[in-house]
């Protein structure tokens, strides 16, 4: 099967890339800087001359806080982006595959969100996100839309790397305790959504880690696994005051009858730490 990446440059990107590889699939991948979704047309020269079987749209906008500020420029990419990408894919006859968020979710559910919940997203992200939803199906009705949460990995800047480098340098960290989420290691959601494309089990799709928990019960798991003797304070999302708002409650569970369950976070975690001091002790190639 061919394989095309959109957003390879980034934290996901890379590990699909990888995992298509792996697979024994035709992969190939392109950052923004070789090719932007926001640009249809070099989207259909490249379809064309590639001719795809599958694309995978990793392609994202992913500054939460920032996206209040510039609503225009994330729906471009997350949700302008994700209509050129399906209508592209569908021109040249690919199925596509539209990484989304949990942030589609306003959190007021209390427990796990499943794909038949109605999506009310309470921030500009988590809108050109649902955006981008909509827009993949309309454009491709061979389409699968994934929602993950909490990512984190060793393509970009993640919790897991922040809450390493403040414990170090201060010994304390303050993190909210009243948001739950599923982290999920990029390198496990990349290997489910590999195995999706085996499928025409076209529509939505929830995959996240197994579990769930606070970011401060997360930074708590990451000192004790790292041996790291820093104060982790508690605080609310109020006292953070972060500009744009999250949802209290956004883990995700599947109700698909032929669902792809992800390892536990805390599984990922540890193999997400493993693998980052197997790439500080290989150092520089």
């Amino acid at each position: 099967m061919k394989v095309l990446v959109l957003g390879a440059a980034g934290m996901l990107g890379g590990d699909v890339l990888a995992a298509a590889d792996s697979a024994g699939h035709e992969a190939k991948g392109y950052g923004r800087a070789d090719l932007d979704v926001t640009d249809l047309e070099a989207l259909r020269r490249r379809f064309d001359r590639e001719a795809p079987d599958v694309v995978i749209n990793c392609a994202a906008w992913t500054d939460v806080d920032g996206a209040e500020d510039d609503p225009e420029g994330a729906m471009e990419v997350n949700g302008t982006g994700a209509a050129n990408a399906s209508t592209a894919a569908a021109e040249v006859g690919a199925r596509i595959l539209f990484v989304s968020t949990d942030y589609v979710f306003d959190g007021e559910k209390g427990r796990d969100y499943v794909e038949s919940d109605p999506v009310n997203p309470i921030n500009v992200y988590g809108r050109t996100k649902a955006a981008g939803e909509r827009a993949t199906v309309a454009a491709n009705r061979r389409s699968w839309i994934v929602r993950a949460s909490w990512l984190f990995g060793m393509n970009g800047p993640n919790f897991v790397d922040t809450m390493l480098r403040l414990g170090s340098q201060h010994g304390q960290v303050l993190v909210v305790r009243d948001q739950i989420g599923s982290p999920t290691w990029t390198w496990h959601l990349a290997h489910g959504l590999v195995r999706l494309l085996d499928s025409d089990a076209y529509g939505l799709h929830h995959m996240a880690a197994g579990g769930r928990c606070s970011w401060y019960d997360f930074a708590r798991e990451i000192f004790a696994r790292s041996k790291m003797d820093v104060t982790t304070l508690s605080a609310t999302t109020d006292m953070l005051g972060r500009k744009a708002p999250r949802p209290a409650w956004s883990a995700l569970t599947s109700e698909n009858r032929h669902m792809i369950e992800l390892p536990s976070w805390q599984e990922g975690l540890a193999g997400y730490l493993a693998q980052r001091a197997s790439s500080v002790e290989e150092g520089p190639s």
